[in-house]
């Protein structure tokens, strides 16, 4: 059927049936060759789709917590600059069709007490609105909260103390199930008026 197809391209294309390659290496040739571009552009088209779902998860995932209020000022964490479109990265699915979702959010202050807060709120929020399997993995900005020398002196959580917490599922159901913790993040997260 290939070799149909060749022979007609040819007709039309006026090409010279005369070679110095023998007749059966061109076909096999061009075979193999029309094979590797095939399977190249469906991998093209494979990696075009991805990213498409991909940014569309990123879109989605912004627009369930970019309405999260602050746990103290009266405005949301877009409002704030805590959370950003960039802070969102969608790494490739995993084997099980799992999403690996990394957000990244950024404290008002650097040495914010309320950043384990904000980063359940995320969480919390997250896990209730997708449908899709997925990891969620949220982190501070890198440099965006206090080194561990301000630490000492201001008594606050390290940023890496901070992202142990929040990726902790033990101290997520923890948190979770201390009543006035669980009021405050429900408050947070209520959809708006």
């Amino acid at each position: 059927m290939f070799l149909s197809f060749l022979q007609k391209s040819k007709a039309i294309f006026g090409v010279n049936n005369q070679s110095s390659v023998p007749e059966h290496e061109i076909h096999s040739h061009t075979a193999e060759e029309s094979v590797e571009a095939a399977t190249i552009h469906c991998q093209s088209l494979v990696t075009e789709e991805l990213s498409k779902r991909s940014e569309e998860l990123r879109e989605i995932i912004y627009e369930y917590i970019r309405n999260i209020r602050d746990p103290e000022k009266p405005a949301t964490l877009e409002d704030l600059s805590v959370v950003y479109e960039d802070g969102i990265m969608i790494k490739p699915s995993t084997e099980g069709d799992v999403h690996v979702v990394r957000i990244e959010f950024n404290p008002t202050v650097p040495h914010c007490s309320l950043a384990t807060l904000i980063g359940l709120c995320i969480r919390i929020k997250l896990e209730r609105s997708l449908v899709d399997r997925f990891k969620l993995d949220i982190f501070i900005k890198k440099g965006a909260h206090s080194t561990e020398e301000e630490i000492l002196i201001h008594c606050h959580l390290t940023s890496f103390t901070v992202n142990k917490q929040i990726n902790d599922k033990e101290r997520i159901a923890a948190a979770m199930e201390n009543p006035d913790l669980r009021e405050l993040v429900e408050g947070c997260i209520q959809e708006g008026d």
